[in-house]
Protein backbone atom coordinates (compact mmCIF):
# COMPACT_ATOMS: atom_id res chain seq x y z
CA UNK A 1 0.00 0.00 0.00
CA UNK A 2 2.82 2.24 0.93
CA UNK A 3 4.63 1.99 -2.42
CA UNK A 4 1.09 2.07 -4.11
CA UNK A 5 0.49 5.66 -2.58
CA UNK A 6 4.24 6.29 -3.75
CA UNK A 7 4.01 5.55 -7.06
CA UNK A 8 0.34 7.98 -6.87
CA UNK A 9 1.96 10.43 -5.87
CA UNK A 10 5.11 10.47 -8.30
CA UNK A 11 2.63 9.96 -10.78
CA UNK A 12 0.19 13.09 -9.40
CA UNK A 13 3.49 15.19 -8.80
CA UNK A 14 3.93 14.60 -13.07
CA UNK A 15 1.16 15.85 -13.99
CA UNK A 16 1.43 18.54 -11.85
CA UNK A 17 4.56 19.15 -13.54
CA UNK A 18 3.31 18.55 -17.10
CA UNK A 19 0.21 21.02 -16.32
CA UNK A 20 2.86 23.57 -14.74
CA UNK A 21 4.55 23.39 -18.03
CA UNK A 22 0.84 23.86 -20.17
CA UNK A 23 0.58 26.75 -18.25
CA UNK A 24 3.91 28.11 -18.76
CA UNK A 25 3.93 27.66 -22.46
CA UNK A 26 0.25 29.56 -22.75
CA UNK A 27 1.47 32.33 -20.70
CA UNK A 28 3.98 33.33 -23.15
CA UNK A 29 1.67 32.39 -25.92
CA UNK A 30 -0.58 34.67 -24.43
CA UNK A 31 2.09 37.44 -23.67
CA UNK A 32 3.86 36.98 -27.15
CA UNK A 33 -0.19 37.76 -28.26
CA UNK A 34 -0.21 40.89 -26.31
CA UNK A 35 3.12 42.17 -27.58
CA UNK A 36 2.35 41.28 -30.73
CA UNK A 37 -1.42 42.88 -30.75
CA UNK A 38 0.69 46.05 -28.94
CA UNK A 39 2.96 46.19 -32.20
CA UNK A 40 -0.06 45.80 -34.18
CA UNK A 41 -1.75 48.93 -32.23
CA UNK A 42 1.56 51.14 -32.35
CA UNK A 43 1.94 50.28 -36.13
CA UNK A 44 -1.81 51.41 -36.99
CA UNK A 45 -1.62 54.27 -34.80
CA UNK A 46 1.67 55.94 -37.12
CA UNK A 47 0.10 54.59 -40.38
CA UNK A 48 -3.54 56.99 -39.17
CA UNK A 49 -0.44 59.58 -38.09
CA UNK A 50 1.30 59.23 -41.31
CA UNK A 51 -2.21 59.67 -43.64
CA UNK A 52 -3.00 62.69 -41.27
CA UNK A 53 -0.19 64.06 -42.48
CA UNK A 54 -0.46 63.10 -45.72
CA UNK A 55 -3.73 64.20 -45.65
CA UNK A 56 -2.88 67.73 -43.94
CA UNK A 57 0.11 68.33 -46.82
CA UNK A 58 -2.56 67.43 -49.66
CA UNK A 59 -4.81 69.98 -48.20
CA UNK A 60 -2.14 72.10 -47.96
CA UNK A 61 -1.04 71.68 -51.44
CA UNK A 62 -4.50 72.04 -52.74
CA UNK A 63 -4.48 75.34 -50.84
CA UNK A 64 -1.57 77.03 -52.31
CA UNK A 65 -2.28 75.61 -55.93
CA UNK A 66 -5.85 77.53 -55.45
CA UNK A 67 -4.31 80.59 -53.83
CA UNK A 68 -1.62 80.50 -57.24
CA UNK A 69 -4.67 80.07 -59.71
CA UNK A 70 -6.43 82.87 -58.30
CA UNK A 71 -3.50 84.85 -58.78
CA UNK A 72 -2.62 84.08 -61.96
CA UNK A 73 -6.21 84.78 -63.21
CA UNK A 74 -6.60 88.01 -61.48
CA UNK A 75 -3.05 89.01 -63.02
CA UNK A 76 -4.50 87.59 -66.88
CA UNK A 77 -7.85 89.33 -66.11
CA UNK A 78 -5.96 92.69 -65.14
CA UNK A 79 -3.73 92.25 -68.14
CA UNK A 80 -7.03 92.32 -70.28
CA UNK A 81 -7.91 95.67 -69.41
CA UNK A 82 -5.99 97.10 -71.93
CA UNK A 83 -7.39 94.43 -74.88
CA UNK A 84 -10.87 94.55 -77.14
CA UNK A 85 -13.80 91.49 -76.42
CA UNK A 86 -12.25 89.52 -79.07
CA UNK A 87 -8.92 90.43 -78.68
CA UNK A 88 -6.57 87.19 -77.67
CA UNK A 89 -4.36 87.05 -74.46
CA UNK A 90 -0.72 87.09 -75.98
CA UNK A 91 0.35 83.96 -74.15
CA UNK A 92 -2.74 81.76 -75.96
CA UNK A 93 -2.93 79.22 -73.37
CA UNK A 94 -5.40 77.02 -75.13
CA UNK A 95 -3.87 77.93 -78.22
CA UNK A 96 -5.60 74.76 -81.13
CA UNK A 97 -7.63 73.58 -77.99
CA UNK A 98 -11.36 72.84 -78.78
CA UNK A 99 -14.29 72.83 -76.17
CA UNK A 100 -17.74 71.25 -77.33
CA UNK A 101 -20.43 73.23 -75.52
CA UNK A 102 -23.90 71.37 -75.03
CA UNK A 103 -26.89 73.24 -73.84
CA UNK A 104 -29.85 70.78 -72.69
CA UNK A 105 -30.96 74.06 -70.75
CA UNK A 106 -31.55 77.65 -71.82
CA UNK A 107 -28.71 79.81 -71.10
CA UNK A 108 -27.63 83.28 -71.87
CA UNK A 109 -24.80 84.38 -69.61
CA UNK A 110 -22.97 80.98 -69.40
CA UNK A 111 -23.16 80.59 -72.80
CA UNK A 112 -21.79 84.10 -73.50
CA UNK A 113 -18.63 83.79 -70.73
CA UNK A 114 -17.79 80.08 -72.06
CA UNK A 115 -17.42 81.42 -75.43
CA UNK A 116 -15.99 84.33 -74.80
CA UNK A 117 -13.76 82.89 -72.31
CA UNK A 118 -11.97 79.92 -74.47
CA UNK A 119 -12.04 82.67 -77.42
CA UNK A 120 -9.84 85.71 -75.41
CA UNK A 121 -7.39 82.54 -74.31
CA UNK A 122 -6.94 81.14 -77.73
CA UNK A 123 -8.80 78.71 -78.43
CA UNK A 124 -12.05 77.23 -79.94
CA UNK A 125 -15.68 76.56 -78.92
CA UNK A 126 -18.22 74.83 -80.64
CA UNK A 127 -21.92 74.59 -79.34
CA UNK A 128 -24.24 71.52 -79.81
CA UNK A 129 -27.85 71.01 -79.97
CA UNK A 130 -28.85 68.46 -77.99
CA UNK A 131 -32.15 67.74 -80.34
CA UNK A 132 -29.68 68.12 -83.18
CA UNK A 133 -27.12 64.78 -82.33
CA UNK A 134 -27.78 61.17 -82.63
CA UNK A 135 -28.16 60.45 -78.85
CA UNK A 136 -31.50 59.88 -77.72
CA UNK A 137 -34.07 59.90 -80.54
CA UNK A 138 -31.13 58.78 -82.94
CA UNK A 139 -30.09 55.68 -80.84
CA UNK A 140 -26.67 56.22 -80.31
CA UNK A 141 -25.83 55.38 -76.65
CA UNK A 142 -24.06 58.08 -74.72
CA UNK A 143 -20.85 55.88 -74.41
CA UNK A 144 -20.42 56.25 -77.96
CA UNK A 145 -21.33 59.98 -78.36
CA UNK A 146 -18.54 60.24 -75.15
CA UNK A 147 -16.29 58.70 -77.33
CA UNK A 148 -16.79 60.82 -80.63
CA UNK A 149 -16.64 63.99 -78.32
CA UNK A 150 -12.84 62.74 -76.81
CA UNK A 151 -12.11 62.21 -80.74
CA UNK A 152 -12.45 65.62 -80.98
CA UNK A 153 -12.61 67.68 -78.64
CA UNK A 154 -10.32 68.52 -75.90
CA UNK A 155 -13.03 69.27 -73.01
CA UNK A 156 -16.46 69.68 -72.82
CA UNK A 157 -19.11 71.81 -71.36
CA UNK A 158 -22.61 70.15 -70.50
CA UNK A 159 -25.57 71.95 -69.10
CA UNK A 160 -28.29 69.76 -68.64
CA UNK A 161 -31.40 69.10 -67.05
CA UNK A 162 -29.92 65.99 -65.27
CA UNK A 163 -27.22 64.99 -63.09
CA UNK A 164 -27.00 61.59 -63.74
CA UNK A 165 -25.92 62.90 -67.59
CA UNK A 166 -23.22 64.59 -66.43
CA UNK A 167 -22.12 61.39 -64.11
CA UNK A 168 -22.20 59.09 -67.15
CA UNK A 169 -20.34 61.64 -69.65
CA UNK A 170 -17.48 61.73 -66.69
CA UNK A 171 -17.62 57.88 -66.60
CA UNK A 172 -17.01 57.69 -70.49
CA UNK A 173 -15.35 60.58 -71.63
CA UNK A 174 -10.99 60.88 -72.04
CA UNK A 175 -11.57 64.91 -71.56
CA UNK A 176 -12.36 67.20 -68.76
CA UNK A 177 -16.17 67.45 -68.34
CA UNK A 178 -17.56 70.66 -66.99
CA UNK A 179 -20.88 71.49 -65.40
CA UNK A 180 -22.40 74.16 -66.95
CA UNK A 181 -25.57 73.60 -64.44
CA UNK A 182 -27.38 70.59 -63.36
CA UNK A 183 -30.47 70.31 -61.43
CA UNK A 184 -28.01 69.76 -57.90
CA UNK A 185 -25.43 72.21 -58.89
CA UNK A 186 -23.83 75.43 -60.61
CA UNK A 187 -20.22 75.16 -59.75
CA UNK A 188 -18.99 77.76 -62.33
CA UNK A 189 -21.23 80.11 -61.43
CA UNK A 190 -20.39 80.38 -58.20
CA UNK A 191 -16.38 80.27 -58.84
CA UNK A 192 -16.97 83.22 -60.65
CA UNK A 193 -19.09 84.64 -57.81
CA UNK A 194 -15.98 84.02 -55.19
CA UNK A 195 -13.49 85.95 -57.44
CA UNK A 196 -15.93 88.73 -58.29
CA UNK A 197 -16.52 89.15 -53.93
CA UNK A 198 -12.38 88.74 -53.65
CA UNK A 199 -11.99 91.34 -56.49
CA UNK A 200 -14.33 93.62 -54.83
CA UNK A 201 -13.61 93.20 -51.11
CA UNK A 202 -9.89 93.20 -51.94
CA UNK A 203 -9.47 90.19 -49.24
CA UNK A 204 -10.13 86.65 -49.65
CA UNK A 205 -13.69 85.19 -49.15
CA UNK A 206 -12.06 83.07 -45.92
CA UNK A 207 -12.22 86.07 -44.12
CA UNK A 208 -15.26 87.12 -45.08
CA UNK A 209 -19.36 86.28 -43.68
CA UNK A 210 -21.62 85.61 -46.66
CA UNK A 211 -25.29 85.18 -46.43
CA UNK A 212 -27.78 83.23 -48.97
CA UNK A 213 -31.06 84.77 -48.89
CA UNK A 214 -33.87 82.48 -50.76
CA UNK A 215 -34.14 78.88 -51.92
CA UNK A 216 -32.61 76.27 -51.66
CA UNK A 217 -31.38 75.46 -55.20
CA UNK A 218 -28.62 74.37 -57.23
CA UNK A 219 -26.61 77.58 -56.67
CA UNK A 220 -27.32 77.41 -53.11
CA UNK A 221 -25.83 73.91 -52.85
CA UNK A 222 -22.55 74.40 -54.87
CA UNK A 223 -22.18 77.74 -52.76
CA UNK A 224 -22.51 75.33 -49.54
CA UNK A 225 -19.94 72.93 -51.59
CA UNK A 226 -17.59 76.63 -51.64
CA UNK A 227 -18.21 77.22 -48.53
CA UNK A 228 -16.58 73.40 -47.30
CA UNK A 229 -13.62 74.02 -49.70
CA UNK A 230 -12.77 77.95 -49.45
CA UNK A 231 -13.80 77.75 -45.62
CA UNK A 232 -15.69 80.99 -45.26
CA UNK A 233 -18.39 81.06 -43.22
CA UNK A 234 -21.98 80.99 -44.47
CA UNK A 235 -25.19 82.07 -43.38
CA UNK A 236 -28.50 81.13 -44.82
CA UNK A 237 -32.06 82.77 -44.65
CA UNK A 238 -35.28 80.75 -45.79
CA UNK A 239 -38.10 79.52 -44.41
CA UNK A 240 -38.36 76.35 -42.48
CA UNK A 241 -39.95 73.63 -45.20
CA UNK A 242 -36.82 75.51 -48.09
CA UNK A 243 -34.02 74.51 -45.96
CA UNK A 244 -30.64 72.38 -47.33
CA UNK A 245 -31.81 68.79 -48.26
CA UNK A 246 -30.20 66.52 -45.22
CA UNK A 247 -28.13 64.84 -47.66
CA UNK A 248 -26.55 68.03 -48.38
CA UNK A 249 -26.06 68.91 -44.71
CA UNK A 250 -24.60 65.38 -43.85
CA UNK A 251 -22.10 66.07 -46.23
CA UNK A 252 -21.09 69.15 -44.67
CA UNK A 253 -21.36 67.35 -41.60
CA UNK A 254 -19.01 64.63 -42.58
CA UNK A 255 -16.39 67.38 -43.97
CA UNK A 256 -15.93 69.06 -40.24
CA UNK A 257 -17.99 71.98 -41.68
CA UNK A 258 -20.80 73.71 -40.13
CA UNK A 259 -23.47 76.44 -42.18
CA UNK A 260 -26.06 78.37 -40.38
CA UNK A 261 -29.32 78.47 -41.07
CA UNK A 262 -31.89 81.00 -40.00
CA UNK A 263 -36.00 80.73 -40.58
CA UNK A 264 -35.83 84.56 -40.19
CA UNK A 265 -33.95 87.04 -42.47
CA UNK A 266 -33.16 89.42 -40.66
CA UNK A 267 -30.75 87.49 -37.64
CA UNK A 268 -29.29 85.67 -41.48
CA UNK A 269 -28.13 88.84 -42.86
CA UNK A 270 -26.19 90.48 -39.90
CA UNK A 271 -22.94 91.10 -39.79
CA UNK A 272 -22.70 90.23 -43.73
CA UNK A 273 -20.00 90.94 -45.93
CA UNK A 274 -21.76 89.76 -49.11
CA UNK A 275 -25.57 89.11 -49.50
CA UNK A 276 -26.32 86.20 -52.54
CA UNK A 277 -30.02 85.60 -53.59
CA UNK A 278 -31.60 84.07 -56.73
CA UNK A 279 -34.91 83.37 -58.37
CA UNK A 280 -37.22 82.40 -56.38
CA UNK A 281 -39.43 80.75 -58.69
CA UNK A 282 -37.16 78.79 -61.54
CA UNK A 283 -37.90 78.40 -64.93
CA UNK A 284 -38.59 74.70 -64.45
CA UNK A 285 -40.05 74.79 -61.04
CA UNK A 286 -42.92 72.59 -60.83
CA UNK A 287 -44.44 73.75 -57.77
CA UNK A 288 -47.66 76.21 -56.78
CA UNK A 289 -46.18 79.46 -57.85
CA UNK A 290 -48.35 81.80 -56.01
CA UNK A 291 -48.02 79.79 -52.43
CA UNK A 292 -43.88 79.77 -53.34
CA UNK A 293 -44.07 83.56 -53.38
CA UNK A 294 -46.33 83.74 -50.20
CA UNK A 295 -43.86 81.78 -48.02
CA UNK A 296 -40.94 83.71 -48.96
CA UNK A 297 -42.85 87.26 -48.73
CA UNK A 298 -40.55 87.70 -45.44
CA UNK A 299 -37.91 86.79 -47.33
CA UNK A 300 -37.31 89.50 -49.68
CA UNK A 301 -34.20 91.25 -50.09
CA UNK A 302 -35.22 95.35 -49.61
CA UNK A 303 -33.88 98.53 -48.30
CA UNK A 304 -35.36 97.36 -44.74
CA UNK A 305 -33.25 93.92 -44.80
CA UNK A 306 -29.83 95.44 -46.09
CA UNK A 307 -30.04 97.73 -43.04
CA UNK A 308 -29.98 94.93 -40.73
CA UNK A 309 -26.28 94.07 -42.49
CA UNK A 310 -23.28 96.11 -42.48
CA UNK A 311 -23.06 99.44 -44.27
CA UNK A 312 -20.58 98.59 -47.12
CA UNK A 313 -21.80 94.81 -47.65
CA UNK A 314 -22.69 94.12 -50.93
CA UNK A 315 -25.57 92.51 -53.22
CA UNK A 316 -25.27 89.86 -55.81
CA UNK A 317 -27.63 88.28 -58.15
CA UNK A 318 -27.13 85.80 -60.44
CA UNK A 319 -30.24 86.50 -62.40
CA UNK A 320 -32.70 86.37 -63.94
CA UNK A 321 -34.17 88.39 -60.96
CA UNK A 322 -37.37 87.85 -59.91
CA UNK A 323 -39.76 89.14 -56.89
CA UNK A 324 -37.10 88.04 -54.52
CA UNK A 325 -35.40 91.26 -54.33
CA UNK A 326 -36.63 95.03 -55.44
CA UNK A 327 -35.39 97.40 -57.69
CA UNK A 328 -33.94 99.82 -55.29
CA UNK A 329 -31.50 97.13 -53.96
CA UNK A 330 -31.12 95.59 -57.13
CA UNK A 331 -30.22 98.97 -58.64
CA UNK A 332 -28.77 100.37 -55.48
CA UNK A 333 -25.42 101.36 -54.28
CA UNK A 334 -24.78 97.92 -52.30
CA UNK A 335 -25.18 96.08 -55.73
CA UNK A 336 -22.61 94.55 -58.09
CA UNK A 337 -24.77 92.85 -59.95
CA UNK A 338 -23.77 95.00 -62.97
CA UNK A 339 -19.76 94.94 -62.26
Amino acid sequence: HHQRNTKHEARNTKHETRNTKHETRNTKHETRNTKQETRKRKQEKRNTKHETRNTKKKKRKKKQETKKTKTKTKKRKQKRKKYNTLEVDKDKPLKGKLLIQMFEKASLRTRLSFYLAIKQLGGGTITLRANELHLGKGGESLADTAKILSTYGDGFMLRSDSDEKIAEFSKYLKIPVINGLSPSSHPTQVLSDIFTVEEIKKKSISKLNICWIGDSNNVLNSMIAASVKFSFNLNIGCPKNYEPKKFVLDWVKKNKRKINIFNDAKKAVKDADVIFSDKVISLNDKVNKNKKIKDFKNFQINSKLMSFAKKDTIFLHCLPRGEEVTGDVFLGKNSEVWL
